[in-house]
């Protein structure tokens, strides 16, 4: 199975060297969890490398306690020129309860070329990929 461009799915166990002093996910490292998904997707539409810019919008609706899996998914939302905005959902999972959002947020990436500067994104190859 192939994921679609512009998507990513990234899995994590939450594990005690990323919890806080409450046995929890610690915010810095769902941050971290998110952005990298973010990375994923973006690199996947633009076909090359990608950084990011900016990120919004950030909730931790819920703990994700020491133990849990964490389903990070992402995809993009918007393309400009160089720059797409990409959108990350972080649901819970543990044996015997039910999925739950626990995080969410807007990252906004830019693709770049070997030098670092910003770069036009190929529309042409998205298009012809998300027609097939």
């Amino acid at each position: 199975m192939t994921t679609p461009l512009g998507t990513a799915e990234v899995h994590e166990l939450v594990l005690p060297a990323m919890a806080n002093h409450h046995g929890t996910l610690f915010a810095g490292q769902g941050l971290q969890l998110m952005a990298k998904a973010a990375f994923l997707a973006a690199r996947s539409l633009a076909q090359r490398e990608v950084v990011m810019a900016g990120v919004s919008g950030i909730q931790f609706a819920q703990p994700i306690p020491v133990g849990h899996s964490l389903a990070l998914l992402a995809w993009v939302s918007r393309v400009g020129r160089s720059s797409m905005t990409v959108c990350v959902k972080g649901l819970t999972e543990a044996p015997g309860l039910p999925r739950e959002e626990v995080l969410k947020g807007i990252f906004e990436m830019v693709a770049i070329d070997g030098q670092g500067r910003p770069i036009a994104i190929d529309r042409a190859d998205i298009n012809q990929e998300t027609s097939s």
